[in-house]
């Protein structure tokens, strides 16, 4: 960049969308128009299997194998970073980080099957960070194809304010451009590759459909916009600048998503969507952008792309290359330079930048410094994603850390001794890359354990320890993460007593325990003083409620931690020489154990979202899988012969799932899973696991 850095002329973008609806393709066309590659590979086999298990594998390695995650392309004067974001539900931390770097994105839908399952996922996702979002149907060139029903559902199913941005000129195999009801001009591509976009008349049998639709448009825009608001009413006819003024602002506070049509595979209407990026997604400037300020109690604060200001970036995806750890960061405010001081606020420790690097697809550039709103790539910094870099000016974090709780674990092993160092390796490197894996060491059974959101999402782990450390493993059976909690009030009254030479030990505390209803925050535990006339010590309160969440961590009815518990310490007595601390955190961990039979307590299990798409044929047999499996079908939904299945099913039902599927579909059916909430396990399942549990410990003990 010789030029000045112009933030006005960047935009950070992403592409999103259901598995399978050409986001690999669109890519490629994106950086083969911006002159970023100089021949457009194709995804093999587009019509079989090749496909589906391409866009699987890529989404397996996470988007990594065709570009590095952030490439820059030049179009018409602009920078547009594109930002590679995950499709699968596994990787929801994943999804969730680059959606948090983006200021626009496009949300790719297949003109053939529209609004898909995976599509109504990363769609939520999109509004919980307020990612303004064009629509782009795309596979146009297929049979069945119809962007006006996709648009529809897209209103229907997403409650998007979704409008016709262009109109197709030809469907399926005359598919051959689109009219642009902004400037009312109609172009085709032409060229082996598409790469000249021809202007041409509107073909004289879409003029009529074109004006009513372009007259649909200006009626959405005259509830967003005052200037058209007002030749609306008047009948007067808006100028091409006012409505390109107004989807902008639409586009930008939310209110409006125009859809834009083509085939990337067929080379057509790629051009006029980057068009459509530069004149109606946001600059960086544009995106209204928080962080946390950890000098005064994670209280919020708005960020500026300002150069001067203090530095705040953001560490979103880790990359292993052969010159080490590449980190890519997004620059919010402030500015980077090579060789600068940089502190991690996540372990609050200094390191120096060595080298900044641009991404060029597979080339890197060396740059001197990096500006607010850009997005850089860093060599030798070891950090994890989602670390917040600031420089001594400021202590921000840009997120607060709340990660979900894992639902299942794995025992896993190398299976050679010699690959006890590369397992070691890639545990450390999974645990950096993405936090809700998590690993620890179980003392009593003295295995490591691997954490995460689902099987699909270990089996990658395990899959990837193969590929990449060249390691083999063993791995046990699944354990699902359950959880213990209570169902009713109980009263206690403990007293702690311990004469032994010396000082002894006296506690005594009295209160309830009762069921704690689901917290804003998500908190499992609440802890109320109500001692009042000085019966226990200030200094020894901290020590019951020390020793009551200590109980907590597993529970003793199956040796899973106890959630949703209030613990009320209404009264209790001390004795001047005798009483510690020590001794009052004994007693909450012997009144817990004492009074937590009587509160009724009930094992929770987790429950999946679970989303089946199958054949109509196959409706029957995937129901009855779901039903089989303790699962409650709360909808189904049916499109050009497929039907969804939404149910919410236990996930301990769910081992094998897939492999069941695939024989009960004839390789047809699909799934995809996320967890949902916990909910009370069925008496016998309750059962089962205590009775294991107390035969463990009996055999423990021996």
């Amino acid at each position: 960049m010789s030029k000045k850095w112009d933030i006005n002329i960047v935009r950070n973008i992403g592409i999103s969308a259901h598995i399978d609806s050409g986001k690999t393709t669109l890519s490629e066309r994106i950086l083969f128009y911006g002159g970023k590659i100089h021949a457009i590979h194709e995804v093999k086999g587009k019509d079989g299997v090749g496909a589906t298990m391409d866009s699987m594998d890529l989404e397996r390695e996470k988007g990594i194998t065709i570009q590095s995650a952030a490439t820059q392309v030049q179009w018409k004067d602009h920078v547009i970073n594109l930002i590679d974001t995950p499709g699968h539900v596994d990787f929801t931390v994943e999804v969730e980080r680059s959606l948090r770097v983006l200021d626009g994105a496009i949300l790719v839908l297949c003109g053939v099957a529209g609004v898909q399952s995976q599509s109504i996922t990363v769609d939520r996702q999109m509004k919980r960070y307020s990612v303004p979002r064009l629509a782009f149907v795309n596979k146009l060139d297929r049979q069945g194809a119809n962007p006006i029903r996709v648009k529809d559902a897209l209103v229907d199913k997403l409650k998007l304010n979704a409008v016709m941005a262009q109109l197709p000129i030809g469907l399926e195999d005359g598919h051959k451009g689109a009219v642009d009801l902004v400037t009312m001009k109609a172009f085709v591509n032409e060229g082996a590759s598409g790469e000249t976009v021809t202007e041409i008349p509107i073909p004289e049998d879409m003029k009529e459909q074109a004006a009513e639709y372009r007259q649909i448009l200006i009626g959405k825009l005259a509830d967003i916009d005052d200037t058209i608001g007002e030749k609306f009413l008047m009948e007067e006819t808006p100028t091409e600048a006012e409505i390109k003024a107004a989807i902008r602002k639409g586009v930008i506070t939310l209110k409006l998503v125009p859809v834009f049509c083509g085939s990337a595979f067929k080379n057509k209407g790629v051009q006029l969507l980057l068009d459509a990026v530069l004149a109606y997604l946001p600059t960086p400037a544009e995106k209204k952008e928080h962080a946390l300020d950890l000098s005064k109690g994670e209280e919020k604060f708005e960020l500026f792309p300002d150069n001067d200001k203090p530095l705040v970036m953001l560490a979103f995806k880790l990359q292993e290359t052969q010159f080490g750890q590449l980190t890519y960061m997004r620059v919010y405010q402030g500015k980077v330079s090579k060789g600068d001081f940089i502190i991690n606020m996540t372990n609050k420790k200094s390191v120096k930048v060595p080298r900044l690097v641009r991404m060029h697809s597979d080339k890197m550039e060396d740059i001197d410094a990096s500006y607010a709103g850009d997005i850089v790539a860093v060599f030798g910094i070891d950090c994890a994603s989602g670390d917040t870099f600031c420089d001594d000016r400021v202590q921000a974090s840009m997120q607060s850390m709340h990660v979900p709780d894992a639902v299942i674990s794995l025992a896993v092993s190398p299976k050679s001794k010699d690959g006890a160092n590369n397992f070691t390796k890639a545990l450390q490197k999974f645990r950096k890359e993405d936090p809700t894996f998590r690993v620890h060491r179980d003392e009593e059974s003295n295995e490591t354990i691997i954490s995460g959101m689902g099987e699909l999402h270990l089996e990658i782990y395990v899959e990837r320890m193969k590929r990449e450390f060249a390691c083999e493993v063993n791995v046990g059976a699944p354990q699902v993460a359950y959880r213990e909690t209570i169902n009713m009030e109980a009263d206690y009254d403990y007293t702690h007593k311990k004469q032994t030479g010396g000082s002894g030990q006296f506690a005594k505390i009295a209160g309830a325990i009762r069921p704690l209803p689901a917290q804003e925050d998500g908190s499992v535990f609440k802890f109320s003083n109500k001692v009042v006339g000085g019966r226990i010590p200030k200094e020894f309160i901290p020590a019951v409620e020390e020793g009551f969440r200590e109980q907590c961590v597993k529970g003793p009815l199956i040796g899973f931690p106890i959630v949703g518990v209030e613990v009320d310490l209404e009264d209790g007595s001390y004795h001047d020489v005798d009483s510690s601390y020590m001794a009052f955190k004994i007693a909450a961990m012997a009144a817990m154990r004492e009074v937590y039979p009587k509160a009724k307590p009930v094992v929770l299990e987790p429950i999946m979202k679970l989303e089946t798409t199958v054949p109509e044929e196959y409706q029957g047999p995937a129901t009855g899988q779901i039903n089989q499996r303790r699962g409650v079908i709360t909808g189904t939904t049916s499109f050009e012969g497929s039907v969804v299945i939404e149910a919410e099913v236990p996930l301990t039902e769910m081992f094998g799932y897939s492999t069941d599927l695939r024989s009960g579909t004839k390789g047809k059916g699909e799934f995809t899973m996320e967890f949902a909430k916990y909910s009370q396990a069925p008496r016998n399942i309750q059962d089962d696991l205590a009775k294991k549990y107390q035969a463990k410990r009996l055999a423990e003990q021996k």
